[in-house]
């Protein structure tokens, strides 16, 4: 662990922020438990996580990068690349496929002119799929910024949409 040591955080994460997670790593006995914690912080900062943010993990929390980097990409929604402002995740589920969800991706794609994991021209939106959201009583179901929406409708997609454009321009 990083204790005595000055770690920059290459502005990924605030002071507070990493002084939390300095003092949080020394306090445990598996540092690797933060791994995720750390991650979302760096992506909530930064709106992704790059090669610096997984060498700033590793730094604080006494890890080698390859650790760090083997928890990023498993999980789908830490981004290791850039994404829209709003990152979409589609549910790919059988509940939702079963309910629409395969007429609702297309409808995402044909509405935003992009494919899953592309990101509109404007950088406003990228499609995800994601394996399960968990809200499979909502089906179909997408989330965006940790927030489920569904059932959702052709109608709830284009209000959705509009509204989310309104937000990013006010």
């Amino acid at each position: 662990m990083a204790q005595e040591e000055k770690i920059d955080s290459v502005g990924l994460l605030d002071e507070n922020g990493l002084a939390y997670f300095i003092a949080h790593a020394g306090e445990l006995e598996h540092p690797r438990e933060l791994v995720i914690d750390v991650l979302r912080a760096i992506q909530k900062n930064h709106g992704w996580v790059p090669d610096e943010g997984v060498e700033l993990t590793a730094t604080i929390l006494g890890l080698e990068p390859i650790d760090v980097e083997e928890v990023a990409t498993f999980y789908d929604k830490i981004f290791r690349r850039p994404v829209g402002r709003y990152p979409i995740h589609i549910c790919d589920s059988i509940c939702c496929w079963s309910n629409g969800g395969e007429e609702l991706a297309e409808l995402f794609q044909q509405k935003l002119g992009i494919a899953f994991g592309q990101t509109t021209e404007d950088g406003l939106f990228t499609l995800l799929p994601s394996c399960c959201l968990g809200v499979c009583g909502q089906a179909p179901a997408v989330m965006i910024h940790q927030r489920h929406y569904g059932p959702l409708s052709a109608d709830d997609v284009d209000e959705l949409i509009e509204r989310l454009r309104r937000e990013a321009s006010e």
